[in-house]
């Protein structure tokens, strides 16, 4: 990936366009939360029904506060684990649009521990954070192959830094009084609740 190219993810992130960009996990489907038409894409393009919610990464702790509320418990584990494979669901604020939740009051959040993707997300800001492949079928690790899942007019851009194959993200649940875990990936049951 060069210069360019990273000026013209943030130029079509602007433009309401959705871009393929590179998380420590895998490849995600890029754009702005804030435009909604940018929003609705995603779920066009992923052929994702439209109310099952799009994760959401951000660049750090100060960023999760804007769009969502943390608790002390909730608060132990992004401080423990993000940077990093944990998506959070915490309770979202109202200045994150419906569209992006699928019109649930929660928000699943990551902070990804990519030098690439931290970059993008602090100087452009809240991006989605699904995988980049059709809804229902693997997410290719390298590049080509997503392009061949998709139509060219769909993608503005993509970053590729190469192949990126990891396991997913663990994913908890913390809007309630105890943490759930509804997905264990990279992150263990046992240090999710050792950090409680």
């Amino acid at each position: 990936m060069d210069e360019l190219d990273f000026t013209k993810a943030i130029t079509a992130l602007k433009n309401g366009e959705v871009i393929v960009y590179p998380t420590d996990t895998l490849y995600g489907l890029g754009a702005d939360i804030y435009n909604k038409d940018a929003v609705r894409k995603v779920f066009e393009i992923k052929k994702r029904p439209t109310n099952d919610p799009l994760p959401v990464a951000v660049s750090d702790i100060d960023e999760i506060e804007k769009i969502a509320f943390l608790d002390e418990k909730s608060r132990n584990l992004v401080e423990r684990f993000l940077p990093g494979k944990l998506t959070i669901v915490l309770k979202k604020k109202s200045v994150v649009p419906d569209t992006v939740t699928g019109g649930l009051h929660n928000i699943a959040i990551r902070i990804p521990d990519d030098r690439i993707a931290l970059r993008l997300l602090s100087e452009f800001g809240p991006l989605t954070a699904t995988s980049a492949n059709i809804h229902g079928k693997k997410t290719p690790f390298v590049i080509k192959d997503i392009k061949m899942q998709f139509e060219e007019r769909d993608i503005v851009v993509y970053l590729d830094v190469g192949r990126l194959e990891d396991r997913p993200s663990t994913i908890v649940d913390a809007t309630g009084k105890t943490i759930k875990i509804i997905r264990e990936g990279t992150i263990s049951k046992k240090e999710i609740m050792g950090a409680i």
